[in-house]
């Protein structure tokens, strides 16, 4: 049943990898302050959360909103998921 869910969150963010997105929760690491990052697509959020560690962001806490205010979160470990399983697939247009 896990196996399906997944499947079915995977299916519905790779559809709507288009759709506005906004990032709660990532601290950046330089300035020890929260960065609120908004008017960024799905796909790119996705990416962000994915890869921010490298780039100085603690992501630990971090929230990807995006879709109808009912639409699950989608947290650190979804975003590491989704992007070693899509990658580049979900900043294409």
């Amino acid at each position: 049943m896990l196996l399906a869910l997944d499947d079915a969150i995977s299916t519905a963010v790779l559809a709507g990898r288009n759709a506005d997105a906004e990032i709660f929760g990532v601290l950046d690491l330089t300035s020890k302050s929260e960065a609120r990052i908004g008017g960024i697509s799905l796909g790119r959020a996705i990416q962000f959360v994915a890869n921010a560690s490298v780039l100085g962001y603690d992501v630990r806490g971090a929230m990807v909103l995006y879709g109808e205010p009912r639409t699950p979160s989608l947290r650190k470990w979804d975003c590491e998921h989704l992007w070693a399983q899509f990658g580049g697939a979900l900043l294409q247009p």
